[in-house]
């Protein structure tokens, strides 16, 4: 990959795209991630304004710092950088105040996690609607595409999506090339949905690395039973996740009425 031309590609594909929406410039959510942190800074690099977003939600003190961290570096990088915080957790906690109790599951702990989700999905669209701006996503072709590792009208709403081709191992080439924090490049990858330390790889049972192997096999046509030991592992979690969640990468069903019985 020449990472300065692919840069330049999608900084290039982010600016013609605004330009010709007619609109002013991007909002991103900065979380302390490396999706995040890359998507932010081609933002930037734009030249055009570009709102970086701290949006927490009883969020893990590591994954505050880190983007605070992010957001005064791209400041100082880039004038046409700004910020804005705001602590959704009180939001958070009245709404669990409002619902019907239900009994402590999974079920319901995943239920909360996509529900901070989609607060910040919300508050994004605030912030883009007040300034005419775009709601920049930063997921990646494996959680995009393969596993499907996001919240439906979550963090998977979004205006347009500048990393979406690029597999978790190109985010992270990018994202030292363009100078992400190496705290931040460091950092196990987390969806931050849990207010604790657990990282994708604790949810999935994969690595990204693995992941990204397991997207391979796919497109060949591979079976599960090409594999033995931990591939063989790998890939089955790979495709159960794959078949689980095509409802987030397919578009939505739209229940057709034949025409007679209109």
């Amino acid at each position: 990959m020449d990472k300065a031309k692919v840069i330049d590609h999608i900084v290039n594909w982010l600016k013609d795209y605004a330009t010709n929406a007619g609109v002013n410039g991007f909002v991103v959510g900065v979380s302390g991630g490396i999706d995040s942190g890359l998507t932010s800074t081609l933002c930037a690099k734009t030249g055009l304004p570009t709102l970086c977003l701290e949006m927490p939600i009883h969020q893990h003190p590591s994954h505050v710092s880190r983007a605070q961290e992010h957001i005064a570096q791209l400041k100082e990088c880039f004038p046409n950088v700004s910020d804005e915080r705001v602590d959704l957790t009180p939001v958070f906690e009245t709404f669990k105040k409002q619902v019907p109790v239900a009994e402590e599951s999974d079920k319901l702990f995943l239920s909360l996690a996509n529900t901070r989700a989609r607060f910040r999905m919300s508050t994004l669209y605030y912030f883009a609607g007040l300034h005419g701006m775009l709601v920049a996503g930063t997921g990646n072709k494996v959680e995009d595409f393969g596993v499907g590792f996001y919240t439906k009208y979550g963090d998977g709403g979004v205006d347009l999506s500048p990393i979406a081709d690029l597999m978790k191992s190109e985010v992270y080439a990018l994202a030292a090339e363009v100078g992400v924090p190496m705290s931040i490049q460091n950092a196990a990858p987390t969806d931050g949905l849990f207010g604790d330390s657990r990282s994708d790889e604790d949810q999935i049972g994969a690595t990204y690395d693995e992941l990204e192997w397991a997207m391979v096999q796919k497109d060949a046509g591979k079976s599960p039973d090409d594999f033995e030991g931990r591939d063989k592992v790998v890939y089955k979690i790979y495709l159960r996740l794959n078949r689980a969640n095509q409802h987030k990468m397919n578009p939505i069903p739209v229940c057709k009425i034949p025409f007679e019985l209109k």
